[in-house]
């Protein structure tokens, strides 16, 4: 990842605050030109700083209310072929590799818990998964945040 500079954090922060805000509206509300919004718009795309658009939309509105985080513990020497078959579960939204006493990290959705007990048995019967434990998420007390990151500017190396 490429280091941002101040019109690059400015523009984010434009973003994050209105992400419907059109290139024109970005360009007016930061003092800049159409085509210099557009160019660092594209240089912020090749340097990996937007995430999936598809993060917005709440599951819950495909009929998936309920939340769990799935810790599940494998055999590391599956480790590679064990996230490609989990990763054709649906309901798995997101996975991460940790240290500590878990493996990995899933986010998944379920309709019920009765639906969830069905998407934890998916997992326990992926070649490599040695057990999981899960935790039903309550509520969601600290949404998803950039802009305290991009108020406090870009961190030098």
């Amino acid at each position: 990842m490429q280091p941002l500079d101040g019109t690059d954090t400015r523009l984010l922060s434009a973003m994050a605050h209105d992400p419907r805000r059109t290139v024109v509206a970005l360009a007016q509300k930061l003092g800049l030109s159409r085509n210099t919004v557009q160019a660092r718009m594209a240089g912020l795309e090749k340097k990996h700083a937007f995430l999936s658009f598809e993060r917005r939309i709440n599951p819950a509105s495909l009929g998936y209310p309920l939340m769990a985080f799935i810790s599940v513990h494998v055999q590391q020497q599956k480790l590679g072929r064990l996230a490609l078959e989990l990763a054709v579960i649906p309901e798995i939204l997101e996975g991460y590799g940790l240290t500590g006493s878990a493996d990995l990290l899933l986010r998944v959705v379920a309709r019920d818990a009765e639906d969830l007990f069905r998407i934890n048995g998916k997992i326990l019967a992926c070649d490599g998964v040695d057990r999981t434990d899960t935790a039903l998420a309550m509520g969601e007390l600290i949404p998803f945040r950039i802009q305290p990151l991009l108020e406090r500017g870009p961190v030098e190396r």
